[in-house]
């Protein structure tokens, strides 16, 4: 079942590997965040021009898209994996954390609802503003949550789901991405 994912640098991170999938798109959306950050300043210097219709069109298509499923795939697949192999108040903590980043996630699909609009408008040719507050606070609330998934969510996952927990995440993150 091994795919790589397209935009994914080597090493490939694959269906087979959905921790490791996971992982991969936090780089992603580091990446996206990053371009993100430095579109303003090019904006103002050289209005909406090829390289940032461009920008615009890569972050729109990551955000519109897989980040949609990296969160679907995390409280679909991840957390109700992670409740299933641990009980009393282990599970206690972790649904705390797994209501909390979830709480997150629509947080930071709220506060991209506000900044695509402004992206479409780039894309298409119009050097619209964007907004610098709304941008830096959705790259600081990205880069909290990424943090905070990064360093509890994924070693936990990593150290106590079962192979089957993992063959399982990996079949509904391809059948997500590739309904049939």
């Amino acid at each position: 079942m091994t795919q790589s994912i397209p935009g994914f640098n080597a090493p490939a991170a694959g269906f087979d590997e959905p921790i490791q999938l996971l992982s991969a798109c936090h780089d992603k959306l580091r990446s996206r965040c990053d371009t993100l950050s430095r579109l303003p300043a090019h904006i103002a210097a050289h209005g909406a021009d090829e390289q940032a219709r461009s920008a615009a069109q890569s972050i729109l298509r990551y955000f519109d898209g897989p980040a949609l499923f990296h969160h679907a795939d995390e409280e679909q697949d991840l957390f109700p994996a992670l409740l299933e192999a641990v009980a009393g108040s282990d599970a206690v903590c972790m649904r705390e954390l797994f209501g909390r980043l979830s709480a997150e996630h629509r947080q930071l699909e709220a506060q991209w609802q506000r900044l695509r609009p402004v992206l479409l408008q780039i894309q298409s040719g119009s050097a619209a503003e964007l907004p610098l507050d709304d941008v830096d606070r959705f790259i600081q609330d990205y880069a909290a949550h990424l943090i905070t998934e990064d360093e509890e969510l994924l070693p936990m996952a990593q150290r106590l789901l079962p192979t089957s927990a993992l063959d399982q995440m990996g079949k509904s993150m391809h059948h997500r991405r590739n309904p049939d």
